[in-house]
């Protein structure tokens, strides 16, 4: 389960523990437990501890290296938001069918069809992709794949820069894509590929890493809801600002290359603005994930690895002043596993 853990963290996913044999996070602390509590200004984790589950999740070797060292070793969770991942999590339950209104939502199946052979997300996927003429993800030999040990299958893809995807519950009229298929983003976890509850999360065929999000996927999230109206490509942040040091090096490192330039500074910003607060902001994870995407943009030819280094410590000097021994190594390692996956926004030149 370390080398789990590890393996998620250099790709830059941010994880959590989770019980050991189990899918669920480790317990909280008792005073995290108590009526009213929130995360959002818990000690516990601006101290390095594991409540809050997917919101107390980390980059951090020495945190994870210390958690996962034990007997018996916890799982390992992916907090899917800050990892910048959106999951098809399809279950395969042997659960009677839904109303017709539910198995697609917001697209009406007429009682002239015939749905004797609709028994798992499996199929309600396969018959979506096939009424948008598009592959079935469930097949998509080009990104990570995870079998459960439930006959499930896990489909991993990258959400995109500037857009943030919400959960479903897969059965819920209110935000759903399909009967038996759960969308796992901002808000959720999943279980990463290696873990052992009942049985092991097994990738599927010879890819790792996680592919773009397909655009007609992208429309349908978009269409039932998904899509976080509240993302930072449609929303002013004032407290966000780049640092202008930081900005200066991106400029300087490609010439305002518009696409390339935004995807970059919107990661920035994310650590600049953990200069509101001291502590319990994620500013590692934040800074990690600044890192990946400019070691992405690096290996597309965007920008130099010295300008892109220059422009994450100025900004991690703006958010943590005087933390250089803290912040070189998270951005060194953030750049180095950003390399290995050529990051080209707006599609390749």
């Amino acid at each position: 389960m370390l080398a789990v853990a590890q393996w998620c963290a250099t790709a830059g996913w941010p994880v959590h523990p989770l019980t050991p044999g189990r899918k669920t996070p480790v317990g909280n602390c008792r005073a995290c437990t108590e009526k009213g509590h929130s995360h959002l200004n818990c000690p516990c984790i601006g101290a390095g501890r594991w409540c809050h589950g997917f919101h107390a999740a980390t980059t951090d070797p020495d945190r994870i290296r210390k958690r996962w060292s034990g007997r018996p070793a916890p799982g390992v969770g992916v907090a899917c938001g800050a990892a910048g991942l959106i999951v098809l999590d399809i279950d395969a339950h042997a659960h009677p069918r839904p109303s017709r209104d539910r198995i697609l939502p917001g697209i009406p199946i007429h009682d002239h069809v015939d749905l004797a052979g609709l028994r798992s997300g499996f199929h309600t996927l396969a018959v979506l992709a096939a009424l948008r003429g598009a592959p079935d993800p469930a097949e998509d030999e080009q990104t990570l794949r995870v079998r459960t040990p439930s006959g499930g299958l896990h489909v991993w893809y990258l959400a995109g820069v500037g857009r943030t995807w919400l959960c479903s519950s897969g059965s819920s009229p209110s935000r759903a894509l399909a009967w038996q298929v759960d969308i796992r983003s901002t808000g959720g976890y999943i279980v990463a590929p290696g873990t052992i509850t009942d049985g092991t999360y097994t990738p599927v065929g010879s890819c790792r890493t996680p592919a773009p999000l397909p655009d007609w996927l992208a429309q349908e999230l978009t269409r039932t809801g998904h899509l976080n109206e509240e993302t930072p490509a449609t929303r002013a942040v004032p407290v966000r600002r780049t640092p202008s040091r930081a900005r200066q090096a991106v400029a300087a490192a490609w010439g305002g290359r518009d696409a390339a330039t935004r995807a970059l500074e919107t990661v920035l910003a994310e650590v600049a603005a953990c200069a509101t607060a001291t502590e319990g902001t994620g500013f590692s994870d934040k800074l990690n994930r600044a890192a990946y995407t400019a070691g992405g943009l690096v290996a597309a030819g965007h920008l130099t690895h010295t300008s892109a280094e220059e422009a994450l410590l100025a900004v991690a000097e703006h958010a943590r002043p005087g933390q250089h021994g803290r912040a070189l190594p998270i951005i060194r390692s953030g750049l180095n596993a950003g390399a290995r996956r050529p990051l080209f926004p707006g599609g390749r030149p």
